[in-house]
């Protein structure tokens, strides 16, 4: 007998200013099933996740829970609905115990006092149920490893008596004998009839531990209610390739004329995150790495920069190695980084545009304790022409730019310094169309001027539309380097979600 659907979402939009990240998505999820859902980046899943846990309102469109339509307020109105939700970034409270992590925001109470003991009898019976009894209910979260904090989490969804548990990248964070830990209570858990949505870019996962599969592409879903097992690999790596959005690159250099070598990477280790990485960037070079969240890239870029320090390995600039763990170094020797998350890492978004532009070599503006504005306007007004800032008064505040506009001003930075080579993460991250074309023209436009760029991107195609050549990063290790023209969308996902096609899965 087939059980009984428990969640049905039906034609359900969410649209953001510029951004429609859901359109129209079908989802069928069965009590006691793990449905996965499988998509790129940008895809439209963590909008998903978040109207099923009452972070966001469809704008249109309807959601059942247990046969009945339902619009989750808050998340904790879904909670108490029986939808809980374990994020990526687990969102416990470190300095708070275990039962009360277990228990928070619904503490069990008498005559106005928490009943300690009492929660801690209850979590102990939850952790016996997921087959955890030797966590300590009193034992700080802080001092917990990374697969006892998802422990904990799911104790505080089944604290609610939880129906359905969504689960975004839950193995990211867990060793390879965790995870076979984590597969068993998600068993557990389903053959007491809860029905658990699985997130995850792992194909191997995904065959291991699934019922059925839905896929997202572009907030649409292009395939619903595939078997996890038994669904052909390449079928399901195209249901999620190809964009609604069209890329308009500049032409590559038919032949790119070959510049001296710039950077030189060998054996670069950092243990946990990537290891023996070797690659090179020549002037006017333009070098992507593809990969997903979690595949080493955006911790590569950082090393080399010097914000993190390798475990092994050397980078050389100029064939001159640079000292490890310095940023300084790394900046002196030609090296300039706009980061993935530029709000919080690059930008002060409480200053003015000029400033922002003039970060990187405030020394040249100022003297005997004095800082030359006029100076420093005339510079970022001369970046902002050439880069086609809009709007074009670098007075007023960086804050109050688009994103792309704000990617300009980061990459402007370092327009002013003597820069020979600019590493790019996620460049085009929250940027409108628009705006990309603008900003792929600024990358090719840079190495045409002997600039090396080396960029990473969650984006396939922009990846091969931009780069000259290819590295193809999984699990922490290059798996693939090859001129971009040779390789094509399809390909790149196979080698970044399965190194190739699974041993033993359909193909």
């Amino acid at each position: 007998m087939t059980a009984e659907t428990v969640l049905r979402l039906t034609d359900v939009v969410k649209t953001f200013p510029g951004v429609r990240a859901l359109d129209g998505v079908q989802l069928a999820v069965r009590a006691g099933e793990v449905h996965c859902l499988l998509g790129q980046n940008g895809a439209g899943k963590s909008t998903l996740i978040k109207v099923l846990a009452g972070v966001h309102r469809p704008d249109s469109g309807t959601v059942e829970w247990r046969g009945e339509p339902v619009t989750f307020a808050n998340p904790q109105a879904a909670m108490r609905a029986g939808i809980a939700t374990i994020y990526q970034e687990l969102d416990l409270v470190e300095d708070l115990s275990v039962a009360e992590n277990a228990f928070l925001g619904h503490e069990p109470r008498r005559f106005g006092f928490v009943q300690r003991g009492h929660m801690a009898r209850r979590t102990r019976q939850i952790f016996g149920r997921l087959g955890h009894a030797e966590i300590p209910p009193n034992r700080m979260v802080r001092s917990l490893p990374a697969a006892a904090k998802q422990v904990v989490s799911m104790a505080r969804a089944l604290s609610h008596e939880a129906r359905l548990i969504i689960m975004d990248e839950p193995s990211a964070v867990l060793a390879h004998d965790e995870v076979g830990n984590l597969f068993r209570i998600i068993r557990e858990l389903t053959a007491q009839g809860i029905a658990v949505i699985y997130i995850s870019h792992r194909l191997e996962e995904i065959r291991e531990i699934g019922d059925r599969v839905t896929v997202l592409k572009d907030g649409r879903t292009t395939a619903a209610n595939l078997s996890a097992r038994e669904t052909p690999t390449r079928d399901l790596v195209s249901r999620m390739t190809g964009r609604s959005i069209e890329y308009v690159f500049p032409d590559r250099p038919v032949e790119a004329a070959a510049g001296a070598e710039l950077l030189r990477v060998d054996g670069l280790t950092r243990a946990g995150e990537f290891a023996d990485v070797s690659l090179s960037v020549r002037e006017g070079e333009i070098v992507g790495i593809a990969g997903l969240v979690g595949s080493g890239r955006s911790e590569l870029l950082e090393t080399i920069y010097g914000a993190r320090r390798a475990d092994g390995g050397t980078v050389t600039m100029g064939g001159k190695a640079l000292r490890p763990g310095s940023v300084g170094a790394a900046v002196r020797a030609g090296l300039g980084m706009a980061p993935e998350e530029r709000k919080s890492q690059a930008l002060l978004l409480g200053e003015p545009i000029y400033r922002n532009v003039t970060l990187a070599t405030f020394g040249r503006y100022a003297r005997g304790g004095f800082t030359d504005t006029g100076k420093e306007q005339v510079e970022a007004d001369r970046i902002a022409d050439s880069l086609d800032l809009r709007p074009r008064d670098v007075r007023r505040s960086v804050r109050t730019l688009s994103g792309g506009n704000q990617q300009k001003v980061v990459v402007g930075r370092w327009l002013l310094g003597d820069t020979k080579l600019l590493l790019l993460d996620e460049p085009t991250r929250g940027v409108d169309v628009g705006a990309r074309t603008e900003l792929y023209q600024v990358i090719r436009a840079l190495a045409a001027q002997g600039v090396g760029v080396l960029l990473v991107s969650s984006e396939v195609p922009e990846v091969l539309g931009l780069a000259d050549r290819v590295l193809v990063m999984r699990e922490g290790r290059v798996v693939r380097t090859a001129p971009a023209t040779e390789l094509d969308e399809n390909t790149v996902l196979d080698l970044v979600m399965a190194g190739s096609l699974m041993e033993g899965a359909p193909a």
